[in-house]
């Protein structure tokens, strides 16, 4: 398979593609990977706004602007379609692919051109059934991709030109305004900027200007709609103080990623101790360690402890594991390295879904629909918990979409102003059925009488539309 990928062919790109369906279709059609919790939302996002409605004040949710751009266009084409959110995170996820080993070869990243790292990177993918989600971080790391480029560019050719220094402060801000975590960006670029690239300070200050470009324009937005004070609120601060969603255990997470990250720590040392490579070979090494630094302290400010988050660190360990696989000559060292990379990351997730799926670990994860969710079939529902499968078949009414970020206004007791805010808001779409599964409801009833005349209880945690 190695020898397959060596040699300088694009059409070594439709073995990406089988590699690609073989991986995805044992997810999928042999251990049935679920959807998962997060992927619903983002679904209902998409609608809420094509019914008209505003990001951060219509819908209290912290996915990021460019984000629900994306879910609403998609809403609006193509509906509730799953098919059409995996077939879109496939093409992005190859678009990274074929960038990501384009740019090795085009900037001569190893003596040899390859399309080894294709497929180093195409298997890193496979990690975990939800790396090929259409979330947040997918798409804003797409345009981190499209940065490290840039400074490729700006590194290896030692350009004067000011060209790619705006456009990596232009992605890098793109990135930002489609999953906040990736603001981490911010720094990487002064550092790998200042140490590696050796910006000017003109360099500096306009790579800044061109970072700051899409977050300003997304605020004149918001503001131009009177919702800045949400959209700096929900977006940028109250997603990082309220309490994490702790889908995936810290375990789980060590346990998928331990081989590929030991492979790429033996790659690194493999790089320094047995190949002497040219100045700009150096500089994108230093460029892709500290990448990968940055990644991982941006994964510790996400509010979603899951594997997905972990898709931005792909890129600088498929450079440091295609190292192995490049420098190392020894046959039978060649054979157990390919071996533990095609064969051994992805059986970890794998074992890792079948596993969690038979135990029950995954329920806090994948949407789970059981017969007690047909009570909202149909209706116009408000869920006030964690479990939103109640939302598989029904219509999200109120913008109290996200829990947790909601608490903050429906326990607000004492300020009239919300209290306000939530009877109107009640008024105006009157919920059917409202799911409380945090005890949240009686006390909301209790505060405003007027609710109590509109709603009565039908079991526990279960309120009905007079």
């Amino acid at each position: 398979m190695l020898r397959f990928f060596k040699i300088n062919d694009p059409f070594r790109l439709l073995g990406i593609l089988v590699l690609l369906l073989i991986y995805s279709g044992f997810y999928y059609l042999v251990l049935g990977a679920p959807i998962t919790q997060p992927e619903l939302i983002w679904m209902l996002v998409g609608e809420r706004l094509a019914d008209g409605f505003h990001m951060y004040t219509d819908v209290i949710d912290d996915t990021g602007p460019l984000s629900v751009g994306v879910y609403w266009i998609l809403h609006e084409i193509f509906g509730r379609s799953f098919f059409v959110y995996k077939m879109l995170a496939f093409l992005i996820a190859i678009f990274q692919i074929t960038y990501i080993n384009t740019l090795f070869i085009q900037y001569k990243s190893f003596d040899e051109n390859t399309y080894i790292p294709a497929a180093v990177m195409l298997v890193l993918f496979h990690l975990s059934f939800d790396m090929l989600v259409l979330s947040p971080a997918l798409m804003g790391g797409t345009f981190l991709v499209l940065a490290l480029g840039q400074l490729f560019a700006q590194t290896v050719l030692q350009k004067e030109g000011s060209d790619s220094v705006l456009l990596a402060g232009v992605f890098g801000g793109i990135a930002a305004c489609f999953h906040f975590p990736l603001i981490i960006f911010l720094p990487f670029l002064v550092v790998s900027g200042i140490a590696i690239s050796g910006f000017t300070f003109r360099q500096f200050l306009l790579s800044l200007v061109g970072y700051f470009l899409p977050l300003s324009l997304c605020a004149l937005y918001y503001f131009w709609i009177d919702a800045l004070p949400e959209f700096v609120f929900e977006y940028i601060f109250a997603s990082r103080v309220v309490d994490v969603y702790p889908h995936v255990t810290i375990l789980a997470l060590i346990g998928i990623f331990a081989l590929p990250l030991l492979l790429a720590v033996i790659g690194y040392f493999v790089g320094v101790w047995f190949k002497v490579i040219t100045v700009n070979q150096q500089k994108q090494r230093q460029l892709l360690f500290v990448y990968v630094i940055f990644a991982v302290l941006s994964i510790l400010i996400t509010n979603r402890r899951t594997p997905y988050q972990f898709v931005i660190i792909i890129p600088s360990l498929t450079y440091f594991i295609t190292q192995i696989f490049v420098y190392v000559t020894q046959r039978k060292a060649l054979l157990v390295f390919t071996f533990l990379l095609f064969v051994g990351v992805p059986l970890s997730g794998y074992l890792w879904l079948g596993l969690t799926k038979q135990s029950g670990l995954l329920d806090q994860y994948q949407l789970k629909v059981e017969q007690k969710h047909q009570i909202s079939k149909g209706k116009k529902v408000l869920v006030l918990g964690k479990d939103t499968a109640y939302y598989w078949e029904s219509q999200p009414a109120t913008p109290y979409l996200n829990y947790k970020l909601s608490d903050r206004i429906l326990k607000d007791f004492d300020d009239l102003s919300d209290m306000a805010g939530v009877y109107q808001q009640f008024l105006l779409e009157k919920p059917e059925l409202v799911i409380d599964q945090e005890g949240t409801f009686p006390a909301l009833l209790e505060r405003i009488p007027q609710l109590g005349d509109m709603y009565h209880v039908q079991g526990v945690g279960i309120y009905v539309l007079k």
